[in-house]
């Protein structure tokens, strides 16, 4: 366990972000199994909803430094091409 001040409150912030990130991931990681489920099932019109939604999502994690911005285009594009598939 750290003994300096701010070591100590390095720990703190620390375990709050990872907090946040998970919490954002598994935001994500919700929305594409939506996505997913919808394509699975090859229901085009539920697919499409899902997709918006998830791409808010992604977006989102992408802009507060949880994904890298390739990370988000790429998964943004995957879904994408995966839900065109199916239409």
């Amino acid at each position: 366990m750290a003994n300096i001040k701010s070591a100590k409150k390095r720990i703190l912030v620390n375990e709050t972000k990872a907090a946040r990130n998970k919490a954002i991931k598994s935001k994500v990681k919700t929305a594409v199994k939506k996505v997913e489920a919808a394509i699975a099932q090859k229901d085009s019109e539920t697919a499409k909803t899902a997709l918006r939604a998830a791409i808010v999502e992604i977006t989102k994690a992408g802009t507060k430094g949880v994904y890298h911005k390739n990370t988000v285009s790429r998964k943004i594009s995957r879904l994408s091409k995966a839900v065109h598939d199916i239409a």
